[in-house]
């Protein structure tokens, strides 16, 4: 008799709202969210931005700390070509162009 009411007992309390179990999950990955992979995605999405409007003349740095100015820009092949003293001019990726320099 006694086993009956242990079973019984443990039925009722076992069933209750699966949404509240998850509810600390969901609010954990709602923060995660806000916090860190929406602010990435909004500093790439800048990022690509200025690298689209990137045009001749535009001061720029390489993410190796390389400063020069835009000569030229092959769009087929994504490549800048920098000038970084008066007879040096370089190739570099568009890719790596880390930030446009405004002075």
């Amino acid at each position: 008799m006694e086993s009956l009411l242990y079973a019984s007992a443990g039925q009722a309390s076992g069933s209750g709202n699966p949404i509240l179990a998850f509810l600390p999950f969901l609010l954990i990955i709602l923060v995660m969210y806000f916090l860190m992979i929406r602010p990435q995605a909004k500093k790439q999405k800048e990022k690509q931005m200025m690298l689209q409007s990137l045009q001749p003349g535009d001061e720029v740095m390489t993410i190796g700390g390389i400063i020069g100015k835009i000569e030229g820009i092959k769009e087929k092949e994504n490549i800048i070509i920098l000038k970084i003293s008066k007879d040096v001019k370089i190739q570099v990726s568009r890719s790596a162009i880390a930030n446009k320099i405004s002075r």
